[in-house]
């Protein structure tokens, strides 16, 4: 996850670029601003959020599950500051990733390898 100063196409494709590897198939809701994925080397499918959620096993509601789990967490902070909110964001991606282990553990080994 990152934090971007604006959604345009241009930061998108930047982003993308050095997360996914080009040839990959990326899959996204309607948004124009993903639309030059097809002409960077990606194969991009798109799910139109108006009409359906998933088209067989694929599905693009990963974001918003991610957003549920975090604010249902963040909401109990009464307020966040802004040069803070990165960090509690970043934790909270851990967390999700991490969601089905033993955190204890998890953080214990960490701590001590």
């Amino acid at each position: 996850m990152e934090i971007v100063k604006n959604v345009t196409a241009e930061t998108l494709m930047s982003e993308t670029v050095k997360k996914v590897r080009r040839g990959s198939i990326v899959y996204t809701d309607k948004w124009k601003g993903y639309d030059s994925l097809m002409f960077s080397g990606y194969k991009h499918l798109n799910i139109d959020h108006r009409y359906k959620f998933k088209e067989g096993k694929v599905f693009i509601n990963g974001v918003e599950g991610f957003w549920s789990f975090a604010k249902e967490r963040l909401i109990k902070y009464h307020g966040i500051s802004k040069h803070k909110f990165i960090l509690y964001l970043k934790e909270m991606e851990w967390r999700y990733n991490n969601r089905n282990g033993d955190l204890f553990e998890m953080l214990v080994y960490y701590m001590f390898r």
